[in-house]
């Protein structure tokens, strides 16, 4: 996810060049987990890992984990044959960790219907996966009753960062301590929340710095998320070679968050959390159906650098009209709604591009 593109507006353009030397790069520091999904880029995703190491590097030497779609599911054979597609695409013959992918209660009910967890039960059995669970974007009494009914999973994939941690809409937190409770290691996603906790407002970036000049904002949200106890690996999806020699060095040698450390993030906290006016992460599952081709992603973004630097307001007027040559317009949309329903962050969209409709198009 978030890989280097040839063209940006193609998210299947990726730039196999430059991932494979970012992969070499993490290869060499001793790094070995790829996480990739059906979905994402366009698709493209799981060929890229079988192009860039599967067919590069020997298979005990890495460990891949894919996901099963299961909004893409219509009937009890989809499984079968989408999980033979996914090995086919990735190169592989087993996943070392598979999982039924962003679990809400439509999609539990689906694969209750469907019987999605035996599925992924008898793979186990049958060798094609070595550990199971399930990735999860809803309210907490559903992760509990999901971990009540379903011992046999081994890990569960949540969101977490430092300004989710407390959200009454993410319940980072609250996720996180149901896992603990029933023993369910943690695998984390989001931690620096599509990469707007790595561009901090001044006065934090300043805060940071003045504790560890050679710190990356983005080092101190990976460090927050892997010093919880339980957290078996933390998700970065790295977009350039800066990104993988920063998260690297400072995960070589991990040190936790100090309680000095933990009371500046704190304070960032409230500092970000007043800055950030749309929470969004750039996942993409919301255009994915969008009739109308709506960026929503760019267009979140450009308003959260109008509100947050106003040094570059003129700038993001500029990006919305050229982005909006190619795609829908904010004021294109039709209510439909399919967008809100696929995002993990609850956002109510149709509302935020009324917003951008008054900020960029009157």
């Amino acid at each position: 996810m978030r890989l280097p593109l040839v063209n940006p507006d193609d998210a299947t353009s990726i730039d196999i060049e430059q991932v494979t030397q970012m992969v070499d790069r993490y290869m060499e520091r001793g790094f070995t987990y790829f996480d990739t999904a059906y979905p994402y880029h366009g698709g493209a995703s799981e060929r890229v890992l079988r192009e860039t190491v599967v067919k590069r590097y020997p298979r005990e030497s890495f460990t891949v984990t894919s996901k099963m779609p299961v909004w893409a599911i219509n009937e009890e054979a989809d499984l079968e044959r989408i999980f033979n597609e996914q090995l086919e695409k990735c190169g592989v013959d087993y996943f070392d960790y598979y999982w039924l992918h962003a679990l809400n209660y439509e999609r539990v009910a689906a694969m209750d219907r469907f019987d999605g967890w035996g599925f992924i039960a008898r793979k186990k059995a049958e060798g094609r996966i070595r550990h199971i669970g399930f990735s999860f974007h809803d309210e907490s009494p559903l992760l509990a009753q999901i971990l009540d009914k379903h011992p046999e999973v081994e890990y569960v994939q949540l969101q977490i960062n430092y300004l989710d941690w407390d959200s009454p809409a993410i319940e980072s937190r609250t996720c996180y301590e149901l896992c603990v409770k029933h023993g369910k290691p943690v695998i984390v996603m989001e931690p620096v929340k599509g990469g707007s906790l790595a561009r901090v407002p001044e006065a934090i970036e300043r805060l940071f710095k003045d504790y560890n000049p050679d710190a990356s904002p983005a080092s101190w949200a990976i460090r927050f998320c892997a010093s919880l106890p339980g957290v078996l690996t933390v998700l970065s999806g790295m977009s350039n070679m800066e990104q993988v020699d920063d998260n690297t060095s400072f995960m070589q040698d991990f040190q936790p968050l100090n309680e000095e450390e933990q009371a500046i993030i704190a304070q960032a906290t409230d500092v970000i959390r007043n800055s950030i006016a749309i929470p969004c992460t750039a996942c993409h599952y919301c255009t994915d159906g969008c009739p109308q081709q709506i960026s929503i992603p760019e267009y979140f973004n450009l308003y959260n650098n109008y509100r947050q630097f106003p040094e570059l307001r003129s700038n993001t007027k500029l990006y919305y009209d050229l982005i909006s040559k190619s795609h829908g317009k904010a004021s294109d949309c039709i209510e439909c709604g399919q967008c809100e329903a696929q995002c993990p962050q609850h956002i109510d969209i149709i509302d935020r591009l009324k917003t951008i409709v008054e900020t960029y198009e009157q």
